[in-house]
């Protein structure tokens, strides 16, 4: 027991030494005459100065509709009050001190541009205090800042969100704002965001002599720089407009008549309007920033000026990288729709509704083919066609009896499958026809009913001589009349063909002649963008 009673004796007496009234005493004496109104200075003509640094630990949120900055960070403020100044060895060893920020007098330190409800967003912690009067004041927060963001790279673009920092009523003459790091902020406890790279938080003083006043008013200004990682809007955005961009060139190697031509190209139009209306959403909307759609197609009639883009200065109406992208292929799948239409109509083309001027011929069938290499299918060597052609011609001879008559086998007698000494006999004599080939049963039947009438009407022999001769001379002229008229219809069909193949032939050049252009257009598009952005780093 009394070893007990020593020892709780021992605990007792460190308890007052570490905790005794010497605390209490010092916040008394410190506390009671103190006036948290008064700046803290030995002479009120100098200004106090105040060191301010700033630890970013998050990146929460950069909101690109609001332009707005959601950050964790910890401010850190130090400065030297004269009123809270003690001997430490006559307080028990006490050395510093917690006390709450409203106890005493506190820098009224604000963010300028702070877009919190309640404008200071800030925890208040204790102030440690120490017995040489130095006071540090650690308030974590976490800060909603405005940030103009600068969409034009968009989504290769590069943030830069200052943050402004200053009294809200002490001039320059009062209170002296200094930078307590030239670095700039600490980032040893900075936690790496999913969307943006931290690219550093350098910090600058500035001291501002307003026209109202001669004092001087000085702020610190933090600018957090930030670059947003691409990987997600390059799979999710860049590949898929690349793609159905793609499809829309290949649309142009579908044959006219598969019918799917036209609804291909509507459908990936469909396609890349859903696609801009995603882009749109994560665009700040306002009437400095939302793409101007006149401006962007006059860009997109001009690809190549995106490749000097980046050295044009930057304007408050600035275009952005990916919209300009996507309204330029936006461009080049109405434009390929049109050139559908156009296409589909040339192919449906016929000789009844459209004649082909003489200058569409030399453009479309001889100079365009010409320059891609195109040649048409030699028509000539085709067996219908010729077919056609020999019998055409051989038809058109026909009048010239003479002609055939010397020949050594007429086409008459190839049409009527008969030898050619068939007609120098009926020539000699007109009943030699009977000899050498049957007659057909009703040359046969009118011959003697002509007979007939002849002979009841008394005519004389010469006059039934005569009548059996003009039998099958009638028979040939009738014969060659509908040959003349098989003919004619042939030659017809066969120019209505050949004007109906033009046309198709010439949809098929204007089809070959888009697909180069627009497969040069969507890679010149692409690389044109991708090399304008100020980085392609894809992360």
């Amino acid at each position: 027991m009394g070893i007990l009673l020593a020892l709780f004796t021992v605990y007792l007496f460190i308890t007052e030494t570490l905790c005794g009234p010497h605390e209490k005493r010092l916040l008394n004496d410190l506390l009671d005459p103190y006036n948290t109104l008064e700046r803290p200075v030995a002479n009120e003509s100098e200004p106090l100065q105040l060191n301010l640094a700033l630890m970013l630990m998050q990146i929460i949120d950069v909101n690109e509709k609001d332009q707005l900055l959601v950050t964790n960070m910890w401010l850190r403020l130090e400065w030297n009050d004269v009123n809270l100044r003690w001997n430490h060895s006559d307080y028990g060893g006490v050395k510093d001190l917690r006390i709450p920020p409203h106890k005493i007098w506190k820098p009224d330190l604000l963010m300028y541009n702070s877009a919190d409800e309640g404008f200071d967003s800030t925890y208040q912690t204790n102030i440690v205090v120490n017995s040489n009067g130095s006071c540090l004041y650690i308030p974590p927060g976490i800060f909603k800042s405005t940030c103009k963001i600068d969409i034009t790279w968009f989504p290769f673009d590069d943030q830069k969100c200052d943050m402004k920092f200053g009294s809200w009523t002490y001039d320059g003459f009062q209170l002296d704002l200094q930078l307590h790091d030239d670095a700039g902020g600490d980032l040893s406890g900075f936690v790496t965001n999913g969307e943006w790279d931290l690219l550093g938080v350098p910090g600058k003083r500035n001291v501002i002599y307003y026209s109202c006043c001669p004092e001087p008013y000085i702020d610190i200004t933090f600018s957090i720089l930030i670059r947003r990682r691409t990987l997600y809007y390059f799979f999710n955005l860049i590949v898929p407009c690349v793609l159905i961009a793609s499809m829309a060139v290949l649309g142009f190697t579908l044959p006219p008549d598969c019918g799917e031509k036209l609804s291909l190209g509507v459908t990936i139009l469909l396609s890349l309007t859903v696609f801009l209306n995603m882009v749109a959403e994560t665009m700040p909307a306002t009437s400095d920033a939302v793409p101007l759609l006149g401006v962007t197609i006059l860009l997109s009639l001009s690809v190549f000026s995106l490749m000097i883009a980046d050295a044009l200065p930057q304007t408050s109406e600035a275009i952005p990288l990916l919209g300009t992208y996507f309204n330029c292929i936006m461009f080049m799948v109405a434009s390929s729709v049109v050139s559908t239409i156009m296409i589909l109509n040339y192919h449906h083309r016929n000789a009844d509704t459209h004649v082909m001027s003489k200058w569409v011929k030399l453009v479309l069938l001889v100079w365009m083919p010409y320059i891609m290499c195109m040649t048409r299918p030699n028509r000539e060597d085709s067996p219908s066609k010729q077919e056609k052609k020999s019998t055409a011609s051989s038809i058109h001879h026909l009048p010239d009896l003479e002609f055939r008559a010397k020949s050594s086998r007429s086409l008459l007698a190839n049409v009527l499958d008969l030898d050619d000494d068939l007609r120098s006999s009926t020539r000699s004599y007109p009943g030699a026809r009977s000899q050498v080939a049957p007659m057909p049963e009703h040359v046969v039947e009118q011959q003697q009913q002509h007979s007939t009438v002849i002979h009841r009407g008394g005519g004389n022999a010469s006059q039934m001589a005569a009548a059996s001769c003009l039998g099958p001379h009638r028979e040939l002229s009738l014969i060659l009349k509908e040959l003349r008229t098989i003919t004619d219809k042939l030659r017809k069909e066969e120019e209505d063909e050949e004007i109906t193949n033009d046309w198709k032939f010439a949809a098929m050049v204007v089809d070959r002649m888009c697909l180069y252009i627009f497969t040069f257009f969507t890679v010149a598009a692409t690389i044109a963008v991708l090399m304008s952005a100020p980085h392609v780093i894809v992360t």
